[in-house]
């Protein structure tokens, strides 16, 4: 909100969005389903919002979010909230656009949040899923666990 204050998007959507938006990436959901990651997360948390009472829009949004959440390029359009999931997670997994964020604030939140080596955690995830599936939407980013591994940004806090 402070680069960016004209970007409109509820919190509390944003907040649902980032809690689900790896979902899909649990053993079961890996092994229970052909689809790629981003688009089973993307169903379960729809499904899961809808029948607890989230507003449709909601739901849907977090769904939209989810299924693009790795759709990075330089063509096309996304919402607002996918364009806040995409900083976000290019920051965390790949280290991108640190200036976004003061570096008090990350270790502010890792220190409330340690990252107990997430860096080698997901890019393990990235080639289980690719090898698994490799059809999945996760080749699409080349070299991807690679570029995890290579995230300075976040290394000192791994």
């Amino acid at each position: 909100m402070q680069h960016f204050p004209e970007w409109r998007y509820s919190p509390e959507t944003y907040l649902l969005a980032s809690l689900l938006h790896d979902i899909g990436t649990t053993e079961d959901n890996m092994k229970n389903t052909q689809l790629s990651f981003e688009f089973q997360g993307g169903i379960q948390a729809l499904n899961l919002l809808t029948q607890n009472g989230a507003p449709q829009s909601a739901a849907e949004s977090v769904c939209e979010t989810i299924i693009r959440h790795q759709d990075v390029g330089e063509t096309g359009n996304i919402s607002t909230l996918t364009a806040v999931i995409h900083f976000a997670t290019l920051l965390d997994n790949a280290g991108a656009n640190p200036e976004l964020v003061h570096k008090e604030t990350i270790e502010n939140v890792v220190k409330a949040y340690p990252r107990d080596g997430w860096t080698g955690c997901f890019a393990a995830t990235v080639r289980k899923e690719s090898k698994v599936k490799p059809w999945s939407h996760t080749t699409k980013i080349e070299g991807f666990a690679e570029m995890v591994e290579a995230n300075e940004t976040m290394r000192p806090y791994d």
